[in-house]
């Protein structure tokens, strides 16, 4: 064994490089100028379907997007093998900027946001006149959403057949939302399909309701050829119906220009991300009396102008009283 003196050559000293300094570290990414254009359809445990021109391409995540995810409707670059055969994989380099975004999160108590859908263009919001209950706070929380996030808001009320929809329709005629009603029989017709069709010509819609109301239903007579899932039937006991849509998918609209994008029936529908703020953007009749407000005014106190604008004739008092409905859905739970 070779000992070496306190005076050593050190060319004879053999040094084993650190394991930091093997690989040159450089913050310089590639830019992927060749990269294509995608849409996500679905995604499922880690894997991306998407459309790259007319095919159908599965691709995971790019290790240098970090942490941020990709979700059903947002715009993509990738890389990779393009051809969309089997047991072929691309790499999504790039999520586009979003010109919309509906999330939410588990309850208002939760504070992590979760992204349902990005860059749809309408909140079709889908329920039961009966079998199961109207639940109007759940669809307040839908629409809050749907104001947040830049989504312009549809109503969609089915099984029109088992209840009138006039006096549910009632609590929304002062927000000017469009609405379609259809029953079962109509749908079955085909003539319920072409009045919802209409609302959906050129846009990207994406359909949310809780479980039981018919929503997949709808989704399979808009999309024949692309039948969603079985649909399921409302538990007697618990008036609730059960989940058949398990994840969210973008399916093109059958013999139109359009996208029909189906979520997962929900339960509940929590705003913690929601800054109430934002919502008054969606009232362009009122929004130019907020600029008497009091700093970080909530539009429910007495110190509001919007009160005083009201008063003054600027607006509809029935739209003030629509407005701190909605606002004051977070303080109240689903079922109220």
């Amino acid at each position: 064994m070779r000992r070496y003196g306190k005076h050593t050559d050190e060319d004879d000293i053999r040094t084993r490089p650190g394991r930091r300094n093997t690989r040159p570290r450089t913050n310089i990414r590639p830019k992927h100028e060749d990269a294509a254009e995608g849409l996500v359809l679905t995604v499922d445990r880690g894997r991306l379907k998407c459309l790259v021109g007319d095919r159908v391409v599965m691709a995971m995540k790019a290790r240098e997007l970090g942490r941020k995810a990709a979700v059903v409707g947002d715009r993509v670059a990738l890389v990779g093998d393009l051809s969309g055969k089997k047991d072929t994989l691309a790499r999504i380099v790039r999520i586009e900027e979003r010109t919309s975004v509906l999330r939410r999160t588990a309850d208002d108590d939760d504070p992590f946001e979760r992204v349902v859908v990005a860059n749809a263009d309408q909140l079709a919001v889908v329920t039961a006149l009966a079998d199961p209950e109207p639940r109007p706070r759940l669809i307040d929380r839908c629409l809050v959403a749907a104001y947040d996030g830049g989504l312009e808001p549809l109503l969609v009320l089915t099984k029109s057949d088992l209840a009138p929809p006039e006096k549910l329709l009632e609590l929304y005629g002062d927000l000017d939302i469009p609405y379609v009603v259809t029953s079962r029989a109509e749908l079955d017709s085909g003539v319920a399909v072409a009045r919802v069709r209409e609302q959906l010509d050129g846009r990207i819609t994406a359909f949310v309701g809780h479980s039981g109301v018919g929503k997949t239903t709808l989704v399979n007579a808009l999309v024949p050829q692309e039948r969603r899932r079985s649909t399921g039937h409302v538990n007697a006991v618990t008036g609730r119906g059960r989940h058949t849509t398990t994840s969210a998918l973008a399916l093109p609209l059958s013999g139109g220009d359009g996208w029909v994008i189906d979520t997962p029936g929900v339960r509940s529908f929590g705003l913690n991300h929601v800054d109430p703020s934002r919502v008054i953007h969606a009232f362009p009749d009122l929004e130019p009396g907020t600029e008497g407000c009091p700093r970080a005014c909530s539009h429910d106190e007495p110190d509001c102008a919007l009160d005083a604008w009201v008063a003054e004739g600027h607006a509809d008092p029935a739209r003030l009283y629509s407005l701190r409905r909605l606002l004051a859905t977070r303080e109240r739970t689903e079922g109220d």
